[in-house]
């Protein structure tokens, strides 16, 4: 069976390239990610949509001490869905490039051919390690810089949620039978949902666009 490593943040999107990797018939491992984010909530969601998948999770702990985010910043100051200008400050400097780095470091290591991250269209109008380009340049990082890439033995980095909406992956996820109810996405993390955050603003507004309600919210 083919093989594949799945960036799992415990959030709708990545659950849902989960179920979709699985759908397409991968064996999927899943790499969760504990870097000091303030919503470490997610931690837990990620390792329960795992488990309901029956798929082997591994934890990987980093330290980003220098901070640069609000999401690792807690004196930084979240802000609300308002329709900002620019990167918004949830930008974490070079995530995507790190986590991914970890992942194809695991690809390698047992031969699995694809990497999955549940990027999309939505996040990368602000975040610019979230756009196709980005990706397509990874692509080049892998086939010049590793064993496997020079080597002509293709790891393909699958960001299979690209041009879809949160409405669209929402539709998507819910033909998948994709756990809604078990993901985490506000970025505050707590208790419950704050509600107000952009990552709840998104969530929000997809399942109302949908026309579904949000399990986790029953």
């Amino acid at each position: 069976m083919k093989s594949s490593i799945v960036l799992l943040s415990g959030g709708l999107d990545s659950a849902t390239a989960l179920y979709l990797a699985l759908s397409e018939g991968y064996q999927c491992r899943c790499l969760i990610f504990d870097y000091g984010q303030r919503h470490r909530r997610e931690i837990e969601a990620a390792k329960k949509i795992a488990r309901k998948a029956k798929c082997a999770y591994s934890i990987v702990k980093i330290a980003l001490p220098w901070g640069g985010s609000s999401l690792l910043d807690k004196k930084l100051a979240l802000k609300p869905a308002s329709g900002y200008q620019g990167i918004p400050n949830t930008y974490v400097p070079a995530r995507n490039i790190i986590l991914l780095s970890f992942a194809l470091s695991y690809a390698e290591a047992i031969g699995a051919k694809a990497i999955f991250i549940g990027a999309h269209a939505q996040d990368y109008s602000g975040y610019p390690d979230c756009r196709p380009e980005f990706f397509r340049s990874f692509g080049k990082v892998i086939t010049t810089g590793t064993k496997a890439g020079v080597g002509k033995r293709s790891i393909a980095v699958r960001v299979p949620l690209q041009n879809k909406n949160k409405s669209q992956i929402i539709k998507l996820g819910n033909k998948l039978g994709v756990p809604f109810e078990l993901t985490w996405s506000c970025y505050k993390g707590g208790g419950k949902p704050c509600g107000k955050c952009d990552s709840c603003y998104y969530r929000a507004k997809g399942f109302k666009e949908a026309g579904f309600s949000d399990p986790a919210k029953r």
